[in-house]
C-alpha cells in the first residue's frame, strides 16, 4: 500500500480504493482518483495545504480527547483529596473498575460510529458524540459518589471512543490522496498529546487543598472536545459522504473548497470522479451479495461478511489484542504506583511516570519515520523482542531487590531505564501497528467493519488490562511483568511465523497474502462500471 495511508487509518474505517502501483498496467486507471497528485507529501505537503491541515488538526482532537481521558486518572488514583471523597476507589478493585469503565464504553460506541457517520454526516456525528463525551465529563467532574463517577466515565468512554474513531474517518475523506497518511497520524500524535498533557496538569493540581484538584482536571477534558464539536462545521461536508447520500454537485463543490481550486480542475474533477466509482462499486457488491436486504438485517450482513475475509479478520483483531496485553495502559493508567514498586519516592515516581508518556511520543514519532522502510513484519517481531526482554529484566530486577530498595538503588534505576527502553519500542512498533495494519489488509468492502472490529478488540482488551492490573500489582508483584512480558514475546514469535509483510502489496497480492479473492471481486464489478464509461451515481437509500 502507498506511503499515504500507512498510519491511523485503523481508527477511520475508511474505503477509499487502494492505489496501485505505476508498474501494473492492466489496472492503472480503475480508479481515476488514484493517479491524482496535488504536489508535495509529508510536511512539505502540509505546508502547501494549510486549510485541508486546520480541518484535520481540528478533527484530531477528538484523539486528544481520548488520551487526555485516558492519562487524567494516573495521577488522580494517588491522590488522598480523591481517595477521601471516593473511599472505593482506593482498594485494587475499585481503583482497576473505575479506570477500565471508560475503555468498556468506548467498546460500545465504537459499533455504532460507523453507522452514525453515514446516517447523520461525519461532522454532524462528531458534534453528537461530543455531547455524550461532555455529559460523562460533567458527571466526573461534579461527582459526589463512586457510582456516579463510575457512570460519568462509562458514558464519557462512549463519547471519547466514538470521536477517536469518527475523526479518522472525516480526516480520511477530506486528505487529498498525497497527505492522507500524514494526516492520518495526526490522530496518533493528538492522543499521545492528550495524555502527556492531561498528566503534567494533574501533577500541578495535586497541590491544590481540597476537591479542586482532581475536579479542575476532570473538567477542563470539555475544552478539546467542545472546540471540536462546534468548529467543525466551519470545514466542508465529506465529499465521500455528500456521494452517499446523493448529493453529488455538494460533494464536488466540497472537493474544490477543500483543494483551493475551482471545480473544473482535471485533479479535483478525477477525485470526484473516482469517488462516484468507489460507492458505486460498493453498491453494486452489497446488491450482489445481498439482494433486496436493508436496515438492520444489511447492517448486520456486512458484519457477517467478515467471514469471506476471516484470515485478514484475525489478523487485524490479533495486532489489537497483543497491543493491549504487552501492558502499555497497565503503565498508562498506573505510572506512578509501578514507579514507586521500583523504589523510587513519590515524588519521584511521579516525575518518572511523566517521562514515561513522553517517551511513548518519541517512540511514536520514530515509527512514522520508519515503518515505510523497514516493514509491518520486521517491526512487530522487534517489538515483540525488546519489549519483552525489557519486561523479563525488570522483573528479575524487581524479584531479586525490591525487599530492599534502598540497598539497590543502581538496580531500581536500572528497573526505570528497562521501563523507559520498553516504552520506546512499544511506541515505535506495535502503538502504531495496531491501527495501520488493518486499514491495510481489508479490500475496501470489508474495510469499515474490519477495522471497526480491530478496534472493538482493542477496546475490550483495554478494559481487561485496565481492571486486572491493580489485583495483579497487590497480588502477584513482579509477577506482573513476567505476564506482561510472556504476551510480548509471544506476539515476537507470532509475527514471525502468522504475519505477512503487507507494505507495498497491491489488492491482488493481498488476495495472495491471504488465499481469498476479495479484492478481485471488487476490482472486476469496477471494470464493469468503468465499462460503462459514466458510472450510475448511487442514490443511497435510507438503509446504508
Amino acid at each position: 500500500m502507498d506511503k499515504d495511508k500507512h498510519l491511523g487509518a485503523g481508527e477511520a474505517g475508511f474505503e477509499q480504493v487502494e492505489r496501485v502501483p505505476n508498474d501494473s498496467s492492466p489496472d492503472l486507471c480503475l480508479n481515476p482518483s488514484e493517479e491524482v497528485s496535488y504536489g508535495r507529501t509529508g510536511i512539505r505537503g502540509i505546508i502547501d495545504s494549510p486549510y485541508v491541515f486546520g480541518a484535520a488538526l481540528l478533527a484530531s482532537l477528538g484523539g486528544f480527547s481520548f488520551g487526555y481521558d485516558q492519562g487524567v486518572i494516573s495521577i488522580i488514583n494517588t491522590m488522598d483529596q480523591f481517595h477521601r471523597v471516593f473511599p472505593e476507589a482506593e482498594s485494587a478493585f475499585g481503583t482497576g473498575f473505575m479506570t477500565a469503565m471508560l475503555e468498556l464504553g468506548a467498546f460500545l460506541g465504537c459499533f455504532f460510529m460507523p453507522t452514525l457517520c453515514d446516517k447523520i454526516s461525519r461532522k454532524w456525528a462528531l458534534t453528537t458524540v461530543v455531547v455524550i463525551f461532555n455529559i460523562g465529563a460533567i458527571m466526573q467532574a461534579a461527582a459526589q459518589s463512586y457510582g456516579v463517577l463510575v457512570a460519568g466515565r462509562t458514558i464519557a468512554g462512549v463519547g471519547v471512543g466514538t470521536l477517536a474513531m469518527g475523526a479518522p474517518i472525516y480526516i480520511s475523506e477530506v486528505s487529498p490522496p498525497n497527505l492522507r497518511g500524514t494526516l492520518l497520524v495526526l490522530e496518533e500524535v493528538c492522543i499521545v498529546a492528550g495524555i502527556i498533557i492531561s498528566y503534567w496538569i494533574t501533577y500541578g493540581t495535586r497541590h491544590i487543598q481540597g476537591e479542586a484538584s482532581f475536579r479542575l482536571p476532570f473538567g477542563l477534558q470539555m475544552v478539546s472536545a467542545t472546540i471540536l464539536g462546534a468548529a467543525i462545521h466551519l470545514f466542508p461536508f465529506s465529499p465521500r459522504w455528500l456521494v452517499l447520500v446523493g448529493r453529488n454537485e455538494e460533494s464536488l463543490a466540497s472537493i474544490s473548497k477543500l483543494r483551493r481550486l475551482p471545480a473544473s480542475d482535471h485533479r479535483v474533477q478525477a477525485e470526484h470522479k473516482g469517488i462516484l466509482t468507489e460507492v458505486t462499486v460498493h453498491h453494486r457488491i452489497e446488491e450482489k451479495r445481498h439482494p433486496g436486504v436493508h436496515g438492520i438485517k444489511l447492517e448486520i450482513a456486512r458484519w457477517l461478511d467478515l467471514a469471506r475475509v476471516w484470515r485478514r479478520t484475525i489478523l487485524a483483531c490479533a495486532f489489537s489484542f497483543f497491543q493491549q496485553f504487552m501492558g502499555i495502559n497497565a503503565f498508562i493508567y498506573y505510572a506512578p504506583t509501578l514507579f514507586e514498586s521500583l523504589g523510587q519516592d513519590t515524588e519521584m515516581a511521579l516525575i518518572l511516570s511523566g517521562i514515561f508518556n513522553i517517551l511513548q511520543w518519541v517512540g511514536v514519532g520514530i515509527c512514522f519515520c520508519i515503518i515505510d522502510k523497514v516493514g509491518r513484519r520486521k517491526l512487530a517481531i522487534a517489538g515483540g523482542l525488546i519489549t519483552g526482554s525489557a519486561w523479563m529484566i525488570l522483573a528479575a530486577l524487581v524479584g531479586l531487590y525490591s525487599s530492599n530498595w534502598p540497598a539497590h538503588v543502581a538496580a531500581g534505576w536500572a528497573a526505570v531505564a528497562m521501563a523507559f527502553i520498553y516504552v520506546v519500542a512499544f511506541g515505535s512498533t506495535f502503538a502504531c501497528l495496531a491501527w495501520a495494519v488493518p486499514a491495510e489488509v481489508f479490500p475496501n468492502t470489508s474495510r469499515a467493519k474490519g477495522v471497526a472490529a480491530a478496534t472493538a478488540v482493542n477496546w475490550f482488551c483495554n478494559f481487561i488490562v485496565g481492571l486486572a492490573t491493580p489485583p495483579m500489582i497487590q497480588n502477584l508483584g513482579f509477577g506482573t511483568y513476567v505476564f506482561y512480558g510472556s504476551f510480548c514475546i509471544l506476539a515476537a514469535v507470532w509475527a514471525f511465523f502468522c504475519v505477512p509483510e503487507t507494505m507495498g502489496k497491491t489488492l491482488e497480492q493481498m488476495d495472495e497474502l491471504f488465499k481469498d479473492g476479495a479484492a478481485a471481486e471488487e476490482k472486476e464489478v469496477m471494470r464493469r462500471e468503468l465499462a460503462n464509461h459514466s458510472p450510475a451515481l448511487v442514490q443511497t437509500n435510507k438503509e446504508v
